[in-house]
């Protein structure tokens, strides 16, 4: 397949969109950006702590993780799937990493991690693309194994390291900052850029694309759709990787508990940030903005000492509206 006749085929039921956005439809993809300023305004007037610096820090290192897994779920939900099993996979990776670290330093316990998750990922998208099992089956059955291997490995109970603890160079990757920036702020900045060219900018995106838009179209344009489809799996998995290893970093242990709801808030994030649930359409700046939005939502209700319970309704409410909206958009295009 020529370069040509891949340009030719876009994000939208295997068609590119060469035509002008109309107001409407540019007033709709900047939604995401109004709906996290509005929320932001809100909490800023709500409660003065909301823009105190020692906050808006917090609210960073709470997006770094997240930002990174929604990163990979982009890559899923774009070619047209998704994966229940992220916050699983950050869990375990985390604890493998941990585990390796205390026997064989900070390099093989990060390789581990990353491992697990790429690993992980592999499984889903085997299933998927050459099994041809649901997505959601697929990821919910690796969800429950995966979270369930975490609790195996640490019989339930955090890996705090050995005696002397972890090493210095792991716990700094937690606390420290590099130029004048928190370290677990800075990777997932690294990460955005690296994976914007490779999703947006390179000959491989546009297959991504392609597949999730119309993978039967694609198939017959000469794309190998059943192993871009297991590619985005292994992207997703190897970042839910490193994430557990950046959040084993924070916490300062592997915790087998970590990275409840991960896999709902990402999708939420992805979808608020206008990707469709039906593939073929999204963008990693907006998938970001998604996550804002979500960890401004719990860190303002928190600030607001919202109880607990209703934070999870809120969120559940998101989770819907996002879900809802998609749909409202299919169907006006």
């Amino acid at each position: 397949m020529n370069h040509l006749a891949l340009r030719e085929t876009g994000p939208k039921h295997g068609r590119l969109h060469k035509t002008m956005k109309s107001p409407t439809t540019f007033l709709v993809d900047q939604m995401p950006i109004a709906i996290l300023v509005v929320m932001c305004l809100i909490a800023g007037l709500l409660t003065e702590r909301f823009l105190s610096p020692i906050n808006l820090t917090n609210i960073l290192l709470q997006a770094s993780v997240m930002a990174i897994v929604a990163m990979g779920m982009t890559f899923v939900v774009v070619s047209g799937g998704f994966d229940l099993s992220v916050g699983s996979t950050v869990a375990l990776a985390g604890c493998v990493a941990t585990w390796v670290i205390t026997k064989a330093g900070v390099t093989l316990g990060l390789a581990a991690g990353m491992a697990v998750g790429a690993g992980v990922g592999l499984i889903n998208g085997f299933c998927v693309a050459k099994l041809r099992i649901s997505p959601f089956i697929t990821t919910l059955g690796t969800m429950v194994v995966m979270r369930g291997f975490a609790l195996l490995m640490t019989d339930g109970r955090p890996i705090v390291g050995d005696d002397d603890g972890f090493p210095n160079l792991f716990l700094a990757l937690g606390r420290d900052k590099l130029f004048g920036v928190q370290i677990l702020i800075l990777v997932p900045i690294v990460l955005f850029f690296a994976l914007y060219w490779l999703l947006h900018m390179t000959a491989y995106g546009r297959r991504v694309f392609a597949s999730g838009g119309g993978s039967e179209a694609s198939f017959l344009a000469g794309i190998k759709v059943d192993r871009i489809t297991m590619s985005a799996y292994v992207w997703c998995g190897l970042l839910a990787g490193v994430a557990g290893f950046m959040l084993a970093s924070r916490l300062q242990s592997g915790q087998p508990t970590a990275g409840e709801f991960y896999e709902l808030t990402a999708i939420a994030a992805v979808v608020l940030g206008g990707a469709s649930l039906s593939g073929g359409e999204g963008s990693l700046v907006k998938s970001v903005i998604g996550v804002f939005i979500m960890v401004v939502l719990a860190n303002a209700l928190n600030l607001l000492n919202v109880h607990s319970y209703w934070q999870r309704i809120a969120v559940g409410v998101v989770i819907i509206a996002a879900a809802a909206a998609d749909q409202i958009r299919t169907r006006r295009r």
